[in-house]
């Protein structure tokens, strides 16, 4: 299932991967920028109008009530909400650590100048609604964001026919904490968080995965507010040694494979062996999958195996591609964490699946795809702040430097600039 590659192409593979982002079909985008304008004209009207022609239901208001809320939570399978519980904790231990301060720096001529960490006002999290409920999204989004000091966390989620949103993901946002929730979903969800409505207000920045169409709008929308990133096609990369068991990889490689036909597997061994111990486990397992079809469609398109003589060639190898989610599935392997350079998350060992990052480790799982682990990082606490300087200069300082600041700024032919210095330097002479 998986096509075999020599190392000396491994350019035609990252051509082949970022082949996956390519354009959007512009009656897409045309028919989002339609969207965007007309919710940023006629808000709640529009939305409402949407509503009922993409999610087939007329609602009166778009706010979950706290009685809801609290109804889906006590529906709920007890033993799911002490799972999440658990999760939340986990996550927040994770993210606690990444919490930091300001500083201060003061000269000995009386100069102090200094940064600030402020949290963002308000956040919208998006979660995408259908059959199957995504509750890891809401505590992986919602976790960093309250951590970082969010003043209020907005949750919008598409309702279904009979106007309610999917219990789990109702209970999971209490859990979580989020402070309001709203029944919109698509694209007219994006642009009601980012121009506001008269029920829901402008945000600060968008997170949150959706459909192509939920993608494009918060593409557009980037500017009038931040959004967290791009996100394309999931991928995994494992890199194996003789003692990774084959059926665990196998199994890994189909974590990913089940979430999209263009979703990337990659398998680089140290020997020809595992590559076909892995085939074998891969058509075997595969056979039990209800995604099987799926499955099978991304092995086809962008699964892969290549044999290399060492660990250190495979992770230079994975540096150049920069995977989603890379499983150092060798012996030792916290001892080759240092030489990992361009990955979203490293999952270290044998037994340390991607799929508990995707849950319930504790690590984020909203992480950068496409070959953008190369400058991007994992969503976090520092997603949800922002940083301010500051500087003070006192009047003696200002007289002895002056006229080095005016001569800097005449040199760009900013002559106003120079001019609000020298007009404090002469009012001083007088």
């Amino acid at each position: 299932m998986l096509k075999r590659v020599d190392v000396q192409s491994e350019a035609a593979i990252l051509e082949l991967l970022q082949a996956r982002s390519m354009e959007i079909d512009p009656g897409i985008t045309i028919t989002v920028m339609d969207i965007l304008r007309k919710v940023k004209t006629n808000k709640d009207a529009a939305l409402k109008a949407y509503t009922k022609k993409f999610d087939g239901v007329s609602l009166d208001q778009f706010k979950v009530s706290q009685k809801e809320i609290d109804q889906a939570y006590a529906t709920c399978d007890p033993e799911l909400i002490s799972i999440l519980e658990e999760a939340k904790a986990n996550i927040e231990f994770y993210h606690e650590a990444q919490k930091r301060e300001g500083y201060e720096l003061t000269k000995d001529n009386g100069v102090y100048m200094g940064q600030r960490v402020i949290p963002l006002q308000r956040v919208g999290i998006y979660v995408p609604g259908g059959r199957s409920p995504y509750p890891s999204t809401v505590l992986m989004d919602v976790i960093p964001a309250k951590i970082a000091g969010v003043d209020e966390v907005i949750m919008v989620s598409p309702p279904d026919k009979d106007g309610n949103i999917n219990p789990v993901i109702l209970a999971t946002a209490k859990i979580a904490g989020v402070d309001t929730i709203y029944k919109v979903g698509g694209a007219q969800a994006i642009a009601a968080l980012a121009y506001g409505t008269e029920s829901i207000p402008q945000v600060d920045k968008i997170v949150g995965p959706g459909n192509i169409f939920v993608a494009e709008a918060k593409k557009l929308v980037y500017g009038q507010v931040d959004i967290d990133m791009i996100a394309g096609p999931s991928e995994i990369l494992v890199i194996a040694d003789t003692g990774a068991d084959p059926a665990y990889i196998a199994a890994d490689l189909m974590s990913q494979a089940e979430h999209d036909p263009m979703a990337s597997s990659i398998l680089i061994a140290t020997d020809e062996t595992i590559v076909k111990a892995v085939e074998k486990e891969l058509a075997k397992q595969v056979e039990t999958m209800p995604r099987k079809d799926i499955i099978e469609q991304s092995f086809q398109a962008y699964g892969y195996a290549l044999v290399v003589d060492t660990i250190a060639e495979a992770i230079e190898l994975s540096n150049k591609i920069a995977p989603e989610h890379l499983e150092l599935m060798v012996a030792d392997a916290k001892t080759y964490l240092s030489q990992v350079r361009n990955a979203g998350s490293v999952f270290l060992g044998y037994y340390s699946c991607e799929s508990i990052g995707d849950y319930f480790g504790g690590t984020n799982h909203v992480l950068p795809t496409n070959g953008t682990a190369r400058f991007y990082s994992p969503l976090g606490v520092n997603s949800f702040v922002k940083t301010s300087s500051y500087l003070y200069y006192p009047k003696e300082v200002l007289l002895e430097e002056g006229k080095k600041i005016a001569k800097f700024a005449k040199q760009e032919e900013l002559f106003a600039h120079a001019n609000a210095v020298e007009v404090r330097l002469e009012n001083e002479k007088n």
